[in-house]
């Protein structure tokens, strides 16, 4: 970090990569909050310089809130001024946002931002790069908007042994899921709602498909247990499939169905620690705090050993709540321009390895249409008895065109032998089809 004389402390200049949503509002938090800003940082934070990509459409869009003069299309040299301190990256996506960070850090500058997709895949070189330049690299806002759930992981808790991270990181499969649940439709139609009041985009996928959230979770998991968890170590699975028959199903047996981001500590059987990370829509208990986080609302649940259960609630999403997350980062790292100190990087020491989605126990819940005859259910529960997999509760609803239905509770069993049960149920002559398969989450609480 190059030393400055405390007369050129008196400001801190900020670079600011994008002009959308957020970096409107992170603008503006600059602006209208200037004096306060100073107040806490120690110097007045200015806005040297904007890049975007059209200039017309940013003035535009920004009029009377920027000052046209900072605009530029020259991202590159805006992160190498020297009357810059700190880049703010709010464009998002991998590329171009990758190089600049790994620019600005190089040149010396600390960095925020907000790119949930970046961190989850490359974070170990921007680290690297921090590091080698002794500057700051925050992204608080890249997981869950305005919740306060990274830095209380990286600085609160770490005296303590964090076991699990357990949340809702999605605000529209939140949205839909919840809505689902109150109003009883299917999910076509409920998702058709949620892009016509702007929870959904017009290609939903990263949303829906869980990909969001795994990004998410991998930064979560990477943080709490010190190894470093990339978006591909995530088990994904979306919410694409459920059905107002699974969501009704859930509600008579005293459930709610959510996506659920969840890492943990989870010990193999050779006795040796492993980090599970995993997204998936499943079972929560009405009575756990989880289940009652509805709308477009995100929390995150963190279990430590010393701390007990944390949770974290509020805004996952939307221009001022993210602003706010980055804002406070701008206000850290800015703060650490001042002092000229960096705060501590990457912690990776555990080197824990990635668990096998086949080797982590849940309970489940197998929902399955039938023929309506004598001997159905022996058959099927002689196939989960096979595989070792036992059943705490039967439930049959009836004829149903032609057939009956059938759900399954299951104890505890490894994800690898209950895939193996429904494949080998799903062969039985009896069976018209295996309808849904979900997990219970929270049991024990």
């Amino acid at each position: 970090m190059a030393n400055k004389s405390d007369e050129t402390r008196r400001e801190i200049g900020v670079g600011l990569l994008g002009l959308g949503t957020v970096g409107s509002e992170v603008a503006r938090v600059l602006i209208e909050d200037a004096e306060e800003l100073a107040a806490r940082v120690g110097a007045k934070l200015v806005l040297r310089g904007v890049a975007v990509r059209n200039l017309d459409a940013a003035r535009g869009a920004s009029a009377g809130l920027v000052d046209p003069a900072l605009l530029t299309t020259e991202a590159a040299e805006l992160v190498e001024r020297d009357d810059v301190d700190v880049v703010v990256e709010l464009i998002g996506g991998i590329n171009p946002a990758k190089e600049l960070i790994r620019q600005a850090l190089r040149a010396g500058k600390s960095v925020v931002s907000a790119n949930k997709a970046l961190f989850a895949a490359h974070s170990a070189k921007l680290f690297e790069a921090a590091q080698k330049a002794k500057v700051d690299l925050f992204f608080e806002a890249a997981v869950a908007g305005a919740i306060p759930v990274i830095r209380p992981l990286r600085q609160s808790l770490a005296g303590d042994r964090v076991t699990t991270v357990a949340g809702i990181v999605n605000g529209t499969t939140n949205f839909i899921l919840s809505a689902m649940d109150s109003e009883g439709d299917d999910y076509a139609d409920v998702l058709r709602q949620a892009q016509e009041l702007g929870y959904a985009e017009a290609d939903p996928t990263a949303d829906v498909g869980g990909h969001d959230a795994a990004a998410k979770t991998a930064i979560l998991a990477s943080i709490a247990f010190h190894t470093r968890v990339t978006a591909s170590d995530v088990h994904v699975e979306g919410i694409t499939e459920i059905t107002a028959a699974d969501v009704e199903s859930a509600k008579q047996l005293g459930y709610t169905i959510k996506l659920l981001s969840l890492s943990e500590r989870v010990v193999g059987e050779d006795g040796k620690e492993r980090v599970s990370a995993r997204v998936y829509p499943a079972l929560v208990p009405r009575s756990h705090p989880l289940a009652s986080v509805n709308g477009a609302y995100n929390a995150v649940v963190v279990e430590a050993v010393n701390a007990g259960r944390l949770m974290f609630y509020g805004q996952g999403a939307g221009g001022a709540p993210t602003a706010s997350s980055v804002a406070g980062d701008l206000v850290a790292a800015a703060r650490n321009v001042v002092l000229g100190r960096a705060v501590a990087s990457e912690s990776t020491y555990a080197k824990l390895p990635i668990a096998s989605i086949g080797d982590v126990a849940a309970r489940y819940f197998v929902r399955m249409r039938v023929d309506d005859r004598p001997g159905v259910l022996s058959s099927v529960a002689s196939v989960f008895a096979k595989r070792d997999v036992s059943i705490a509760t039967v439930l049959q609803k009836g004829v149903i065109e032609g057939g009956a239905e059938i759900i399954i509770i299951t104890h505890s069993a490894l994800g690898s032998a209950l895939a193996e049960t429904v494949r080998e149920v799903e062969d039985l002559p009896a069976v018209v089809e295996v309808e849904s398969v979900l997990r219970l989450e929270f049991e024990n609480d």
